[in-house]
Protein backbone atom coordinates (compact mmCIF):
# COMPACT_ATOMS: atom_id res chain seq x y z
CA UNK A 1 0.00 0.00 0.00
CA UNK A 2 1.86 3.09 -0.89
CA UNK A 3 2.20 6.21 1.87
CA UNK A 4 -0.72 8.82 1.97
CA UNK A 5 -0.20 11.80 0.16
CA UNK A 6 0.51 13.63 3.55
CA UNK A 7 2.92 10.98 4.84
CA UNK A 8 4.95 11.83 1.63
CA UNK A 9 4.28 15.34 1.99
CA UNK A 10 5.66 15.70 5.39
CA UNK A 11 9.00 13.58 4.28
CA UNK A 12 9.46 15.81 1.48
CA UNK A 13 9.30 18.86 3.59
CA UNK A 14 11.65 17.00 6.64
CA UNK A 15 14.14 16.64 3.64
CA UNK A 16 14.33 20.12 1.98
CA UNK A 17 14.18 21.38 5.91
CA UNK A 18 17.67 19.08 6.13
CA UNK A 19 18.91 20.41 2.97
CA UNK A 20 18.39 23.90 3.78
CA UNK A 21 20.10 23.61 6.64
CA UNK A 22 23.37 22.12 5.09
CA UNK A 23 23.50 24.52 2.49
CA UNK A 24 22.33 27.72 4.63
CA UNK A 25 24.70 26.41 7.61
CA UNK A 26 26.39 29.98 7.77
CA UNK A 27 23.29 31.71 9.02
CA UNK A 28 21.32 28.54 10.44
CA UNK A 29 21.94 30.57 13.29
CA UNK A 30 20.19 33.77 12.86
CA UNK A 31 17.63 32.01 11.32
CA UNK A 32 16.73 29.64 14.15
CA UNK A 33 17.02 32.92 16.53
CA UNK A 34 14.65 34.73 14.68
CA UNK A 35 12.26 31.60 14.62
CA UNK A 36 12.23 31.55 18.10
CA UNK A 37 11.76 35.42 18.49
CA UNK A 38 8.93 34.50 16.55
CA UNK A 39 7.16 32.36 18.05
CA UNK A 40 7.70 34.70 21.12
CA UNK A 41 6.50 37.22 19.44
CA UNK A 42 3.05 35.71 17.84
CA UNK A 43 0.84 36.73 20.84
CA UNK A 44 2.25 40.79 20.66
CA UNK A 45 1.39 40.13 16.78
CA UNK A 46 -2.35 39.55 17.76
CA UNK A 47 -2.56 42.34 20.25
CA UNK A 48 -1.42 45.10 17.63
CA UNK A 49 -3.50 43.27 15.10
CA UNK A 50 -6.63 43.70 17.02
CA UNK A 51 -5.92 47.52 17.00
CA UNK A 52 -7.15 47.54 13.60
CA UNK A 53 -3.96 47.59 11.69
CA UNK A 54 -3.74 45.16 8.56
CA UNK A 55 -1.78 41.85 8.73
CA UNK A 56 0.78 42.84 6.14
CA UNK A 57 1.93 46.32 8.81
CA UNK A 58 0.57 44.42 11.79
CA UNK A 59 3.67 42.10 11.34
CA UNK A 60 6.26 44.82 10.25
CA UNK A 61 5.25 47.15 13.25
CA UNK A 62 5.63 43.56 15.80
CA UNK A 63 9.23 42.90 13.68
CA UNK A 64 10.58 46.58 14.05
CA UNK A 65 9.84 46.88 17.76
CA UNK A 66 11.64 43.34 17.93
CA UNK A 67 14.38 44.26 15.88
CA UNK A 68 14.86 47.49 17.98
CA UNK A 69 14.71 45.44 21.39
CA UNK A 70 17.89 43.47 19.66
CA UNK A 71 19.47 46.67 18.38
CA UNK A 72 19.45 48.79 21.52
CA UNK A 73 20.50 47.55 23.87
CA UNK A 74 23.83 45.63 21.89
CA UNK A 75 24.48 48.95 20.92
CA UNK A 76 24.48 50.18 24.37
CA UNK A 77 26.72 47.60 24.90
CA UNK A 78 29.29 48.14 22.54
CA UNK A 79 29.70 51.58 22.97
CA UNK A 80 30.35 51.26 26.45
CA UNK A 81 32.87 48.41 25.68
CA UNK A 82 34.38 49.76 23.07
CA UNK A 83 34.02 53.78 24.90
CA UNK A 84 36.23 51.88 27.86
CA UNK A 85 38.32 49.20 26.15
CA UNK A 86 41.80 51.93 26.21
CA UNK A 87 41.25 52.90 29.52
CA UNK A 88 41.22 48.50 30.30
CA UNK A 89 43.95 47.69 28.60
CA UNK A 90 45.89 50.68 30.56
CA UNK A 91 45.16 49.31 33.84
CA UNK A 92 45.61 45.71 33.06
CA UNK A 93 49.11 46.91 31.49
CA UNK A 94 49.79 48.77 34.36
CA UNK A 95 49.72 45.92 36.40
CA UNK A 96 53.09 44.33 38.06
CA UNK A 97 54.19 41.12 37.29
CA UNK A 98 54.24 40.02 40.80
CA UNK A 99 51.35 41.38 43.64
CA UNK A 100 51.64 40.88 47.32
CA UNK A 101 48.77 40.72 49.42
CA UNK A 102 48.76 41.59 52.67
CA UNK A 103 46.00 40.36 54.95
CA UNK A 104 46.58 40.06 58.74
CA UNK A 105 49.73 40.52 59.10
CA UNK A 106 50.92 37.61 56.27
CA UNK A 107 51.82 38.23 53.35
CA UNK A 108 51.23 36.63 49.71
CA UNK A 109 53.23 36.83 46.27
CA UNK A 110 50.74 36.16 43.77
CA UNK A 111 51.91 36.28 40.03
CA UNK A 112 49.27 38.40 37.67
CA UNK A 113 51.96 38.68 35.25
CA UNK A 114 50.90 35.31 32.89
CA UNK A 115 47.06 35.77 33.53
CA UNK A 116 47.38 40.18 32.60
CA UNK A 117 49.50 38.94 29.31
CA UNK A 118 46.59 36.56 28.66
CA UNK A 119 43.85 38.47 29.01
CA UNK A 120 45.09 41.38 26.71
CA UNK A 121 45.80 39.25 23.96
CA UNK A 122 42.05 38.34 24.38
CA UNK A 123 41.33 41.55 23.70
CA UNK A 124 43.23 42.40 21.33
CA UNK A 125 42.21 39.27 19.56
CA UNK A 126 38.40 40.08 20.00
CA UNK A 127 38.95 43.48 19.14
CA UNK A 128 40.36 42.57 15.68
CA UNK A 129 37.21 39.34 14.99
CA UNK A 130 34.87 42.54 16.01
CA UNK A 131 35.90 44.93 13.55
CA UNK A 132 36.40 41.85 10.68
CA UNK A 133 33.00 40.89 11.41
CA UNK A 134 30.90 43.95 12.41
CA UNK A 135 29.65 44.11 7.86
CA UNK A 136 28.57 40.21 8.80
CA UNK A 137 26.65 40.98 11.37
CA UNK A 138 25.03 44.07 10.27
CA UNK A 139 23.75 41.61 7.19
CA UNK A 140 22.95 39.22 9.65
CA UNK A 141 20.86 41.25 11.78
CA UNK A 142 18.93 42.59 8.79
CA UNK A 143 18.31 38.87 7.72
CA UNK A 144 16.98 38.30 11.29
CA UNK A 145 14.29 41.41 11.14
CA UNK A 146 13.36 39.74 7.15
CA UNK A 147 12.82 36.49 8.76
CA UNK A 148 10.36 37.61 11.81
CA UNK A 149 8.77 39.53 9.23
CA UNK A 150 7.91 36.31 7.45
CA UNK A 151 7.14 34.64 10.13
CA UNK A 152 4.55 36.65 11.89
CA UNK A 153 2.88 37.49 9.06
CA UNK A 154 2.39 33.29 7.45
CA UNK A 155 2.17 32.15 11.31
CA UNK A 156 -0.84 30.27 10.85
CA UNK A 157 0.20 28.70 7.39
CA UNK A 158 3.43 27.50 9.32
CA UNK A 159 1.01 25.87 12.21
CA UNK A 160 -1.35 24.35 9.86
CA UNK A 161 1.33 22.88 7.56
CA UNK A 162 2.88 21.33 10.49
CA UNK A 163 -0.12 20.29 12.39
CA UNK A 164 -0.90 18.20 9.06
CA UNK A 165 2.23 16.33 9.36
CA UNK A 166 1.30 15.08 12.65
CA UNK A 167 -1.67 12.84 13.20
CA UNK A 168 -4.49 13.97 14.88
CA UNK A 169 -4.32 11.52 18.30
CA UNK A 170 -0.96 12.99 18.70
CA UNK A 171 -2.02 17.07 18.34
CA UNK A 172 -2.26 17.48 22.38
CA UNK A 173 1.11 15.75 23.02
CA UNK A 174 2.22 18.45 20.34
CA UNK A 175 -0.10 21.44 21.84
CA UNK A 176 1.95 20.33 25.23
CA UNK A 177 5.33 20.67 23.71
CA UNK A 178 4.60 24.22 22.14
CA UNK A 179 3.50 25.31 25.22
CA UNK A 180 6.83 23.85 27.13
CA UNK A 181 8.59 25.54 24.18
CA UNK A 182 7.03 28.99 25.02
CA UNK A 183 7.28 29.06 28.74
CA UNK A 184 11.06 28.30 27.70
CA UNK A 185 11.53 30.90 25.39
CA UNK A 186 9.56 33.25 27.87
CA UNK A 187 12.23 32.20 30.00
CA UNK A 188 15.58 32.42 28.15
CA UNK A 189 14.56 35.84 26.29
CA UNK A 190 12.02 38.01 28.76
CA UNK A 191 12.56 36.74 32.00
CA UNK A 192 16.51 36.79 31.46
CA UNK A 193 16.47 40.66 29.93
CA UNK A 194 14.48 42.36 32.63
CA UNK A 195 16.64 40.80 35.20
CA UNK A 196 19.46 41.90 32.82
CA UNK A 197 18.54 45.23 32.85
CA UNK A 198 17.39 45.18 36.50
CA UNK A 199 21.12 43.85 36.99
CA UNK A 200 22.52 46.97 35.35
CA UNK A 201 19.86 49.57 36.62
CA UNK A 202 20.82 48.18 40.43
CA UNK A 203 24.84 48.09 39.77
CA UNK A 204 25.20 51.52 38.70
CA UNK A 205 24.99 53.37 41.74
CA UNK A 206 26.19 50.21 43.53
CA UNK A 207 29.48 50.60 41.57
CA UNK A 208 29.35 54.29 41.98
CA UNK A 209 29.16 54.36 45.67
CA UNK A 210 31.80 51.88 46.29
CA UNK A 211 34.08 54.42 44.23
CA UNK A 212 34.21 50.73 41.52
CA UNK A 213 36.54 52.22 38.26
CA UNK A 214 34.46 51.85 34.83
CA UNK A 215 31.09 51.62 36.58
CA UNK A 216 29.09 51.93 33.65
CA UNK A 217 30.92 49.91 31.56
CA UNK A 218 31.12 46.93 34.28
CA UNK A 219 27.17 47.65 35.35
CA UNK A 220 26.47 46.53 31.34
CA UNK A 221 28.73 43.41 31.34
CA UNK A 222 27.12 42.75 34.82
CA UNK A 223 23.83 43.30 33.07
CA UNK A 224 25.09 40.68 29.90
CA UNK A 225 26.27 38.45 32.14
CA UNK A 226 22.74 37.45 33.90
CA UNK A 227 22.23 35.18 30.78
CA UNK A 228 24.70 32.77 32.04
CA UNK A 229 23.18 30.96 34.31
CA UNK A 230 24.40 30.47 38.22
CA UNK A 231 27.59 32.36 37.89
CA UNK A 232 26.36 35.59 36.10
CA UNK A 233 27.37 38.62 37.64
CA UNK A 234 29.29 37.30 40.09
CA UNK A 235 32.04 37.01 37.76
CA UNK A 236 32.59 40.94 37.64
CA UNK A 237 32.15 40.97 41.28
CA UNK A 238 34.90 38.61 41.78
CA UNK A 239 36.70 40.20 38.94
CA UNK A 240 36.50 43.78 40.89
CA UNK A 241 37.39 42.07 44.48
CA UNK A 242 40.03 40.82 42.74
CA UNK A 243 41.77 43.53 41.35
CA UNK A 244 41.05 45.74 44.43
CA UNK A 245 43.25 43.07 46.42
CA UNK A 246 46.24 43.20 43.83
CA UNK A 247 46.38 46.55 44.35
CA UNK A 248 46.68 46.11 48.19
CA UNK A 249 43.17 47.47 48.98
CA UNK A 250 42.01 44.68 51.19
CA UNK A 251 39.01 46.19 52.62
CA UNK A 252 37.60 48.06 49.57
CA UNK A 253 37.51 44.11 47.86
CA UNK A 254 35.72 43.14 51.04
CA UNK A 255 33.20 45.73 51.08
CA UNK A 256 32.90 44.79 47.07
CA UNK A 257 31.97 41.11 47.74
CA UNK A 258 29.41 41.58 50.54
CA UNK A 259 27.89 44.74 49.40
CA UNK A 260 27.79 44.25 45.34
CA UNK A 261 28.08 40.30 45.93
CA UNK A 262 24.59 41.24 47.76
CA UNK A 263 22.94 43.73 45.87
CA UNK A 264 24.13 42.85 42.50
CA UNK A 265 25.23 39.15 42.04
CA UNK A 266 22.23 37.86 44.11
CA UNK A 267 19.23 40.66 44.67
CA UNK A 268 17.69 40.99 41.40
CA UNK A 269 17.60 36.79 41.29
CA UNK A 270 15.18 36.55 44.77
CA UNK A 271 13.43 39.95 44.02
CA UNK A 272 12.92 40.51 40.06
CA UNK A 273 12.82 36.63 38.67
CA UNK A 274 10.16 35.18 40.75
CA UNK A 275 7.65 37.95 40.15
CA UNK A 276 8.01 36.85 36.35
CA UNK A 277 8.85 33.22 37.08
CA UNK A 278 4.96 32.17 37.32
CA UNK A 279 4.47 31.90 33.06
CA UNK A 280 8.19 30.09 33.05
CA UNK A 281 8.78 26.48 31.92
CA UNK A 282 9.32 25.99 35.71
CA UNK A 283 12.75 24.51 34.49
CA UNK A 284 15.33 23.63 37.59
CA UNK A 285 18.32 25.41 37.65
CA UNK A 286 20.79 22.62 37.31
CA UNK A 287 18.66 21.41 34.37
CA UNK A 288 19.24 24.74 32.87
CA UNK A 289 22.71 24.98 33.38
CA UNK A 290 22.93 21.40 31.81
CA UNK A 291 21.57 23.01 28.60
CA UNK A 292 23.05 26.26 28.22
CA UNK A 293 26.92 24.68 28.88
CA UNK A 294 26.36 21.92 26.74
CA UNK A 295 24.62 23.76 23.83
CA UNK A 296 27.28 26.44 24.09
CA UNK A 297 30.24 23.92 23.84
CA UNK A 298 28.42 21.91 21.54
CA UNK A 299 26.75 24.28 18.45
CA UNK A 300 28.46 27.57 19.56
CA UNK A 301 26.55 30.59 20.50
CA UNK A 302 23.22 29.36 19.30
CA UNK A 303 23.59 26.86 21.82
CA UNK A 304 22.29 28.71 24.61
CA UNK A 305 19.26 29.51 23.05
CA UNK A 306 18.97 25.75 21.84
CA UNK A 307 20.30 24.08 24.48
CA UNK A 308 17.73 24.83 27.31
CA UNK A 309 14.97 24.26 25.04
CA UNK A 310 15.76 20.92 23.68
CA UNK A 311 16.35 20.01 27.54
CA UNK A 312 12.82 21.47 28.46
CA UNK A 313 10.87 19.71 25.26
CA UNK A 314 12.95 16.74 26.82
CA UNK A 315 11.83 16.80 30.50
CA UNK A 316 8.12 17.62 28.99
CA UNK A 317 7.91 14.46 26.78
CA UNK A 318 9.51 12.44 29.98
CA UNK A 319 6.47 13.82 31.69
CA UNK A 320 4.32 12.89 29.18
CA UNK A 321 5.08 9.59 28.83
CA UNK A 322 5.31 9.27 32.92
CA UNK A 323 1.65 10.24 32.82
CA UNK A 324 0.80 7.73 30.35
CA UNK A 325 2.23 5.20 32.71
CA UNK A 326 1.09 7.16 36.01
CA UNK A 327 -0.60 3.87 37.36
CA UNK A 328 2.20 1.67 37.76
CA UNK A 329 3.49 0.69 40.95
CA UNK A 330 6.80 -0.70 40.32
CA UNK A 331 9.44 1.08 41.38
CA UNK A 332 12.84 1.20 39.45
CA UNK A 333 15.03 2.59 42.61
CA UNK A 334 15.81 0.22 45.18
CA UNK A 335 14.22 0.57 48.54
CA UNK A 336 17.57 -0.70 50.50
CA UNK A 337 21.11 -1.67 49.53
CA UNK A 338 21.57 -5.51 49.47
Amino acid sequence: MPPSRTTTLAAVLAVLLVAAALLLGAVFGTVFFAVTVAYLLVPIHRRVQRLGLPPWWSSATTAVLASLAVLVPVSVGIYVLTDRASGLVDVLEGLPEVVTLAVYGYEYPVEVGAVTDAVLSFVAAFAVDFAVTLPELALKFTLFGMVVFGLLLAHKDAERALLATIPASYHDVARSLARRAGATLYAIYVLQAVTALATTAIALPVFLALGVPYPIMLAVVAGILQFIPIVGPSLVVGGIALYWASVGNVTGAMLVVVVAGVLVAWLPDVVVRPRLSRRTADLPGSLYFVGFTGGLLTVGPIGIIAGPLVVALVVEAASLLADEHRGAQASLLPEEWP
